[in-house]
C-alpha cells in the first residue's frame, strides 16, 4: 500500500486547526485580505492553504464536492484519512474545491433557504495568482475598498444579488488565502 497520500496533516492538530480558523475568520471578517495558512502538505495537486482550510473545517458530518484535477485518487485518500469529509457531487455539498473553471456554475451549488441561510456552500477556489489588486471590493469589513484579483466579476455580482443566500468563497494559492463572503460588492 502506498502511504504517501495518508502523510501531510497538521504535526500538532489542535493547535495548528485553532491557527488556521483563526486565519480562515480574519480572511472572512475582512474580505480581500490575503492571509497565510501553514502546517499542511497535500498531494498535489491541491494547495497547502486548501488543505488546512479543509484540515479545519471538514469532519466526517461536512459533505465536499472535489472538481476537476481536485478529484484524483492521492486527494481523495488524503481527504478520507485526515477530515472523513464523505464526497458527494455539488447540489449537496458543503464545501467543494477545485479551480475557478472545474467548480462550473454557481446555480449547481446549495444557496441556503430563507429560514437557513447559513445552509450554502462555500467554494474554496485554487488561483494560479492571488494580490491584492483587480476587483474593487466593499461591504461589510471593508473600511473604505479592498482589492482582490478575481477569476472574474460577473458570477461574484450575481452571487451578491442573492443575498442573504448565496455561495461563500475562499481563494487559495501556495500558503495564502483570500476570502469573499456573499455580502461583498464587487465594483
Amino acid at each position: 500500500m502506498d502511504t504517501a497520500p495518508l502523510g501531510g496533516g497538521f504535526e500538532s492538530p489542535p493547535q495548528d486547526a485553532a491557527k488556521a480558523f483563526r486565519q480562515i475568520m480574519e480572511a472572512m471578517a475582512r474580505p480581500g485580505n490575503i492571509r497565510e495558512l501553514r502546517g499542511a502538505a497535500p498531494p498535489p495537486p491541491m494547495s497547502p492553504a486548501a488543505a488546512a482550510v479543509l484540515l479545519t473545517l471538514c469532519d466526517t458530518d461536512t459533505p465536499l464536492h472535489l472538481a476537476g484535477d481536485m478529484d484524483c485518487a492521492d486527494v481523495r485518500t488524503w481527504i478520507s484519512f485526515h477530515t472523513g469529509a464523505p464526497l458527494t457531487g455539488p447540489f449537496d455539498c458543503m464545501f467543494a474545491l477545485g479551480t475557478w473553471s472545474a467548480l462550473g456554475s454557481l446555480e449547481a451549488y446549495p444557496k441556503g433557504t430563507s429560514e437557513y441561510p447559513d445552509r450554502s456552500a462555500t467554494l474554496i477556489v485554487e488561483m494560479p495568482g492571488l494580490e491584492a489588486r483587480g476587483a474593487i471590493l466593499s461591504g461589510p469589513g471593508i473600511e473604505e475598498a479592498a482589492t482582490l484579483s478575481l477569476p472574474e466579476t460577473k458570477a461574484f455580482r450575481a452571487n451578491r444579488m442573492q443575498f442573504p443566500l448565496g455561495c461563500d468563497f475562499i481563494f487559495t494559492c501556495g500558503n495564502r488565502l483570500a476570502a469573499l463572503p456573499r455580502s461583498t460588492e464587487i465594483a
